[in-house]
């Protein structure tokens, strides 16, 4: 995994892996202090609201009242970014056209959130720090979060 060493003035936006990862009730410490690394380094780490509720709904289903916090906690630390329709009409972009091109990342009956968050990420110049690389980089930057440091 090559690593991607972001400027100060850059941003990332996570999505819902490694925000699954930093709202667990006992965060890894090497978790912890990639985010860390991140923050005092000046980058700026939005919350997309869309993988808060990926998150929250299955944390939600299963009353993980700690994770459910921690996950609140998050929210107000990072720079939260809530859906806008400018997002949605981008999402709906992306997703026709990788529809199009035959690539399509989803169900055509499933909301596909990755089409949500590559808009969101798109309208800040965000890197996404994901798990799911593939999906992603064909309409944003995306990186395997543990490749991106400050």
């Amino acid at each position: 995994m090559r690593a991607l060493s972001l400027p100060i003035s850059s941003s990332v936006i996570l999505d819902t892996g490694p925000l699954g990862k930093l709202a667990h009730p006992n965060p890894k410490p090497a978790d912890l202090h990639w985010l860390n690394e991140l923050l005092h380094a000046g980058i700026r780490v939005y919350l997309p609201e869309v993988a808060d509720f990926e998150i929250r709904r299955n944390l939600l289903v299963y009353r993980f009242v700690t994770s459910i916090r921690r996950l609140d906690e998050l929210k107000s630390t990072l720079v939260y970014m809530p859906i806008t329709t400018s997002a949605m009409l981008l999402a709906a972009e992306f997703w026709a056209e990788l529809r199009r091109s035959g690539n399509p990342v989803a169900d055509p009956k499933e909301l596909d959130c990755d089409v949500i968050l590559a808009a969101q990420a798109h309208q800040v110049g965000a890197v996404v720090a994901t798990d799911n690389v593939g999906h992603l980089s064909r309409l944003v930057t995306a990186r395997h979060w543990r490749s991106i440091t400050a």
